[in-house]
């Protein structure tokens, strides 16, 4: 079956990431959706991240009416730095090579694809499906092909949903004592206040 793939490090997870695995899923007709948690992403090593239990608590609450969506801890579980390829690899082995998987990014993420990990073999795994990151520009996949040979046979890019959400401003907001409900399922919204996150000083 075709399973999608979406990883982050949902620092909170938020509305836009649920929007956006809800519009692959339909459009491509997958089985389910994991949302998968990293434990470290190298690319932000030097951002400072919430404890890995936190954020795996707020994707289960944000999913847990949604039965297409999963959580996988799998890189949570291996620990050290998040390679997409490892991911993809371990997530073979453990749900077998019968599936297919698909993994979601966004406009930014896929112009840093030249930097990851394997990424000649990754795109080998796995196909990618894009979505829309406003205030970036859309992926020039002639210029990716020039850098990685046959990634614009492994992309499929979708138009929407077009969704101006980030984590980043969701800290920010509770930070400032802003309200963050509409941005953040109510089960995210009440653990965040229960557990102070992202509060100064906290």
């Amino acid at each position: 079956m075709n399973i999608g793939v979406l990883g982050g490090t949902f620092d909170p997870i938020h509305c836009g990431h649920l929007s956006l695995a809800e519009e692959a899923r339909v459009r491509l007709e997958l089985a389910e959706i994991l949302f998968v948690p990293a434990n470290q992403p190298w690319l932000k090593v030097h951002t400072l991240i919430s404890a890995p239990a936190h954020r795996v608590e707020m994707v289960r609450l944000a999913i847990a009416d949604k039965p297409y969506f999963k959580l996988s801890t799998i890189e949570i579980e291996r620990a050290g730095f998040s390679y997409t390829v490892d991911t993809i690899a371990e997530l073979q082995t453990r749900l077998g090579t019968g599936n297919e998987f698909l993994f979601i990014i966004g406009w930014d993420s896929m112009a840093e694809l030249p930097r990851w990990r394997e990424v000649a073999r990754l795109i080998r795994m796995c196909h990618l499906v894009v979505v829309p990151r406003p205030g970036y520009p859309r992926p020039d996949l002639n210029y990716l092909e020039s850098l990685i040979p046959g990634i614009s046979q492994r992309v499929t890019m979708l138009d929407k949903p077009q969704i101006d959400i980030s984590s980043s401003d969701i800290r920010s907001r509770v930070a400032r004592g802003l309200s963050i409900s509409h941005l953040v399922p109510k089960p995210v919204e009440k653990y965040i206040k229960q557990h102070k996150l992202y509060t100064i000083g906290h």
